[in-house]
C-alpha cells in the first residue's frame, strides 16, 4: 500500500482527502505545519508528498527547497487557482506536478497515480532485458542506474526530469511534440494552457548548461515541441 503524506494546514481538507484516498488503496498521513511536514518527508517512509504552498511558518516552497537538497521523493504541489508564479517556482525547484485548489478529488487521485506509476516504473524497469545506455554528444543516460553524465560529470535530475531527458534522447535528432511528452512524462492528457512540461524542459536545459548561444542540447520547435539536437560535426578541410 502506498503511503501518502499530506502537508496542509486545512484540517478539514486533510480529513476529506484522507477519506477519499483510503478507499482507493492509499494509506494517508497528514501534518498541518511546514516544519513538521518537512521532518516527516525526510524520513522517507512515504511514497509521495501532497504539499500545500500556503502554510504557516515554513511555507510550501521553502519546504520543497529544503526537501530537494537531500530527497527526490515525488511531490504534488497544491496551489491557489490563478497563482501562476507559485506553480512556476514550484516546478523550477523540483515539484513533480501541481494541482490547483479547489480541486476535484478524482483529479487528485489521477495525478497521484500518474506520478507513482512513472516513478515505480522507473525504479523497477521493464524487467528482463537491461535497458540500453543512451549517448548523444556529451550526454550519457543510463536507464538501469537512473544516472546522467555530461562530459563525464554527474547531472542531478528529479524523476520527472530524468524521464523527460530519456524521452528526448530516445528520439534525438527528431522533434518530440509537447503532447507526447505530457503523455509519457506526466502521464496525463495534453492541455494547451498547461505549461508544466515547458517548465521541466527549462530545468533540464539549465542543468545541461544550455544558454541560448546556438549550441543548446535541447532546442525549441515553436508551436510543436522540442528536439534533442545531435552535435555538429566540424567540416573537414580540403587539406585533410
Amino acid at each position: 500500500m502506498d503511503r501518502i503524506l499530506v502537508i496542509d494546514d486545512d484540517a478539514e481538507l486533510c480529513s476529506l482527502v484522507g477519506e477519499y484516498l483510503a478507499p482507493e488503496g492509499f494509506d494517508v498521513e497528514w501534518v498541518h505545519d511546514g516544519s513538521r511536514g518537512l521532518q516527516r518527508a525526510l524520513e522517507e517512509t512515504h511514497s509521495l508528498v501532497v504539499l500545500d504552498i500556503m502554510l504557516p511558518g515554513l511555507n510550501g516552497l521553502d519546504v520543497l527547497r529544503k526537501l530537494r537538497t537531500s530527497s527526490q521523493i515525488p511531490v504534488l504541489l497544491l496551489t491557489a487557482r490563478g497563482e501562476d508564479v507559485d506553480r512556476i517556482i514550484g516546478l523550477e525547484i523540483g515539484a513533480d506536478d501541481y494541482l490547483s485548489k479547489p480541486f476535484n478529488p478524482r483529479e487528485l487521485v489521477a495525478r497521484i497515480r500518474a506520478i507513482l506509476r512513472r516513478t515505480t516504473h522507473a525504479e523497477k524497469g521493464d524487467g528482463g532485458e537491461i535497458p540500453e545506455i543512451l549517448r548523444v554528444g556529451d550526454v550519457e543516460l543510463d536507464p538501469a542506474t537512473r544516472t546522467v553524465l555530461q562530459a563525464g560529470a554527474p547531472v542531478d535530475l528529479t524523476s520527472v526530469e530524468f524521464n523527460l531527458l530519456q524521452a528526448l534522447l530516445q528520439d534525438a535528432g527528431r522533434v518530440v511534440t509537447r503532447e507526447h511528452l505530457v503523455d509519457v512524462v506526466l502521464g496525463r492528457k495534453f492541455s494547451p494552457f498547461d505549461r508544466s512540461i515547458d517548465m521541466h524542459v527549462s530545468k533540464v536545459r539549465k542543468k545541461l548548461g544550455d544558454n541560448d548561444t546556438g549550441t543548446d542540447h535541447i532546442k525549441t520547435v515553436r508551436g510543436v515541441g522540442y528536439i534533442f539536437a545531435h552535435p555538429r560535426v566540424p567540416a573537414r578541410s580540403e587539406a585533410e
